[in-house]
């Protein structure tokens, strides 16, 4: 440990030296912000320091200080991953991408923008909607969250079903290598097939091919409003069905949603916005769709619910109501928070799977005991299960250990994954290998061993 520290206190030395003017930050107290992201039940060490970069140049410089030293570096977006993805290593370096925070360029002759990492993912959006454009990746948190931990993770969110996620609206990346070289990929061509998909393969990958500190982002010409429909159901299954009917009809609609009663309840609560409190489960569905399209669109969703046994609908085409209604699945995670400990899950299925997943779900609850509310991006099979327990509960982490088990082998015998959109990072790290299989991860090893050969991007995260 005393070398450690001495190797620690020599790198930060070379640091201010080659890089005066860097913001870094050494204070326990500072240091204590920046071990965790949100992911429960997590308890890692603090940072030996943390970097707060404006540029490329200086990232480059720190990954180049950093390998001359064998310092571990772990990249951190805005801190809301929910999967351990930027928590803090001991001895290392976080390098906080908060204030690499400008947007670029705004090109419309070829629809795409460039930004840093930094940029919130709600600025972004806003700033292309001034000029008639549209950012599809639409996480829950995206009021909070950043393009850059979005990129490495490859987030999802309510937009999903219709526009894909993170990877979809990558036209190109710069990337600082292990040893501080920086890469330019891809670019703004739509079609470009020139070698392998590099791009792809960063994105997801949590920091540990390489640190992301510009983003060329794929932009749409801007939708009009959306045309909602919320459909009650007296069962999850029923609800499941309904999911399962929209996707066999060739139903497209912009946003595919779900909250059972317990999250529908936790909301409610909240929020007050009156919700059918009696139902087992409500869907949100709307449509992007110009004018009489949308409620076209609506009306075939709705002819699916219905013939699932939907007990009580809704529609609305103000755009005021529908945002309430849409806030309110945004807020899920929140309202749940509120109730006690949430252990927030990311679990996927084939979409004609969905009913026994919501079923399976329902089982691991009651054979472990334990609350769960569930909600999420059903329209793609990705359900976040959120488990709450007592606050400060001692026998609550082996307790979701052992559901949390049950559940991803419940997802995995169902053709599913173990997560759509958090990432493996620490928390889903023993199960990579249960779902991939062992060649499967001998690959992700050698690539990770050819980009990073001394191991000092964010290590211990995904393998």
């Amino acid at each position: 440990m005393a070398l450690d520290l001495e190797i620690g206190a020599v790198f930060l030395e070379a640091v201010r030296a080659s890089l005066p003017e860097l913001r870094l930050l050494t204070d326990p107290l500072d240091l204590e912000a920046y071990r965790r992201d949100e992911t429960a039940h997590l308890d890692p060490p603090p940072p030996l320091a943390v970097a707060l970069p404006t540029e490329t140049r200086e990232v480059a410089e720190l990954l180049r200080l950093a390998s001359a030293h064998r310092v571990p570096v772990v990249p951190r977006g805005a801190g809301t991953g929910l999967s351990g993805g930027s928590v803090a290593v001991a001895g290392g370096l976080t390098i906080a991408f908060t204030r690499m925070d400008r947007i670029l360029e705004i090109d419309r002759g070829n629809l795409c923008v460039v930004t840093q990492p930094g940029v919130i993912n709600a600025r972004l959006k806003a700033a292309v909607a001034e000029v008639g454009l549209f950012y599809p990746p639409d996480p829950a948190s995206y009021e909070q969250c950043s393009i850059g931990g979005n990129l490495g993770t490859n987030a999802g969110g309510l937009c999903c079903v219709k526009y894909g996620v993170t990877r979809d609206a990558v036209l190109g990346l710069e990337v600082v290598l292990a040893d501080g070289t920086v890469v330019r990929l891809g670019g703004r061509n739509v079609k470009d097939v020139a070698g392998y998909g590099l791009i792809q393969l960063l994105v997801g990958s949590q920091g540990t091919l390489g640190l992301i500190t510009e983003a060329t982002l794929r932009l749409r010409p801007e939708p009009p409003p959306k045309a909602t429909l919320l459909a009650f159901f007296a069962s999850l299954t029923a609800a499941g069905e309904a999911v399962a009917g929209i996707t066999a009809a060739g139903v497209q609609p912009c946003t595919l949603e779900l909250m059972d009663r317990f999250t529908i309840a936790a909301v409610d609560d909240w929020q007050r916005l009156g919700m059918d409190r009696e139902a087992e489960a409500m869907l949100l569905v709307e449509s992007d769709l110009p004018g009489a399209a949308a409620e076209g669109e609506l009306d075939r969703a709705q002819a699916c619910c219905e013939a699932a046994g939907a007990s009580g609908l809704v529609r609305s085409t103000d755009p005021q109501e529908a945002d309430w209604l849409r806030q309110g699945r945004r807020l899920a995670f929140r309202a749940l928070e509120r109730l006690g400990a949430a252990l927030m899950e990311d679990v996927g299925v084939p979409r004609s799977r969905v009913p026994e997943l919501l079923v399976a779900i329902q089982g691991v609850a009651e054979r472990h005991r334990v609350r769960i509310g569930t909600f999420g991006h059903v329209g793609d099979g990705n359900l976040h299960p959120t488990f709450i327990t007592e606050r400060e509960d001692p026998a609550a982490p082996a307790l979701l250990e052992a559901a949390r088990a049950d559940l991803y082998r419940a997802a995995l015998d169902l053709g599913g994954t173990v997560t759509g959109e958090h990432g493996i990072g620490t928390a889903r790290r023993d199960w990579l290998e249960v779902q991939r299989g062992p060649d499967a991860l001998r690959m992700m090893r050698a690539i990770k061993a050819a980009l990073d050969p001394l191991g000092i991007l964010n290590p211990g995260k995904v393998l």
